[in-house]
């Protein structure tokens, strides 16, 4: 896809609101309506590193805001400790940036493309806090997550294959933001959109995005009304789940 067709997407931004309280299944529910079927799912392995259960905090809807990193081929050259730093802040800065913040935009939820690149945590909890600072509502990849104690804490929404430990330099370098990019064997495009919850992660395609988020709420609305009537059969009372 290039540049133009790029800007030629659908702008989903305003109509995000729509997809607010959706669970993942009813999106997949909306994508099968609109025949995408078993489309847009990223792997199962792909998964909240954290859940609040009270008010799912942990659920996020965003804007597709891609990042792709590839391995270097750069060798890490001899240094002191001193040196290090410097050369662990070059490289930060030269070649392993990604998400360019001052292009965040509010609503973005950044995806990154770090398929099987070793040990490296994309996601930590100063870079990922500071998206949310600069307008993200969270963060995916099906590479891995590291500080993950703080991020919890922190609760910022995170969703990754597996948990890690290093830093970038010397292991990978940005290849490319806001592009096409295969995430858990799911096709995102800068700009579609992203539910993700404890279910998982699903990707709607921006043009789709209005029609699958109208037969989301179809699936959704019914099953509200089919468990209020059953909490009260078992004797639950009704919480925000059945009510909003």
């Amino acid at each position: 896809m290039t540049d133009v067709e790029v800007d030629k997407r659908t702008d989903v931004r305003s109509g995000l609101e729509s997809y607010q309280g959706l669970r993942v299944t009813d999106v997949c529910d909306g994508m099968d309506a609109v025949g995408l079927e078993d489309m847009g799912q990223m792997s199962r392995d792909i998964r909240p590193l954290w859940r609040d259960t009270e008010n799912f905090k942990h659920r996020i809807y965003g804007v597709a805001h891609t990042v792709r990193f590839v391995p270097t081929q750069r060798p890490v050259p001899a240094q002191t400790p001193e040196e290090f730093y410097e050369w662990m802040s070059d490289w930060y800065g030269q070649y392993a940036q990604g998400p360019i913040r001052d292009q965040i935009q509010p609503g973005d939820l950044i995806v990154i493309d770090g398929f099987e690149l070793g040990s490296v945590g994309f996601i930590g909890s100063n870079n990922a806090l500071s998206w949310i600072a600069h307008g993200a509502v969270g963060a995916v990849t099906n590479g891995g997550a590291r500080d993950t104690d703080e991020l919890i804490k922190q609760q910022t929404p995170v969703y990754s294959r597996y948990i890690s430990r290093t830093i970038r330099p010397g292991r990978i370098e940005l290849d490319a933001t806001q592009v096409t990019i295969n995430c858990g064997g799911a096709v995102v495009h800068p700009g579609d959109v992203v539910v993700a919850d404890g279910d998982g992660v699903v990707v709607v395609p921006a043009a789709k995005a209005e029609d699958v988020a109208t037969h989301a709420w179809r699936h959704a609305t019914r099953d509200k009304e089919k468990r209020r009537v059953l909490y009260g059969q078992v004797g639950l009372e009704e919480d925000w789940t059945v009510t909003t």
